[in-house]
């Protein structure tokens, strides 16, 4: 069985550092791919900028995805992959520190299919990082679209 991708889509360092410890801590030894920015969320995506021209990168089997990014921010990024035939079926769970209800609203009315928030320290980024894993990883069968 072919090993599943994620994309992470992150700014700050120390939360993607903080949920790669807590993949590895569950045992979650999925590639993770990080992209810092929404355009380079995008740019992964659609073979586009850094990613154009280079060997064709699988798509991710899940997008875990912060909503305030640099650049372009993480419900455009949503709205965007939504649009896209390509694009359109991948699991996207939001993983951010906003408490907004209006961020909640818009990020399921945009097609996200989770809304988490980032736990404040690092036993609850290691619960939170298993159930994802089981979650999506495991349980959930996903549609691949060509």
């Amino acid at each position: 069985m072919q090993t599943k991708l994620i994309l992470l889509v992150e700014d700050n360092e120390n939360d993607v550092l903080l949920m790669q410890r807590a993949f590895k801590k569950n045992h979650i030894l999925n590639r993770v791919v990080v992209a810092r920015d929404g355009v380079e969320a995008l740019d992964y995506l659609f073979t586009t900028g850094f990613y154009e021209g280079k060997a064709a990168e699988p798509l991710p089997d899940l997008i875990l995805l912060d909503l305030k990014l640099p650049k372009i921010n993480g419900l455009e990024v949503l709205k965007r992959m939504r649009a896209e035939k390509r694009t359109k079926y991948i699991p996207v769970v939001v993983l951010t520190s906003s408490t907004e209800e209006q961020d909640i609203i818009n990020s399921y009315d945009l097609g996200a299919n989770g809304f988490v928030q980032k736990p404040m320290n690092f036993n609850e980024f290691v619960e939170a990082a298993n159930r994802l894993g089981v979650y999506w990883l495991g349980v959930n069968r996903a549609v691949y679209p060509q």
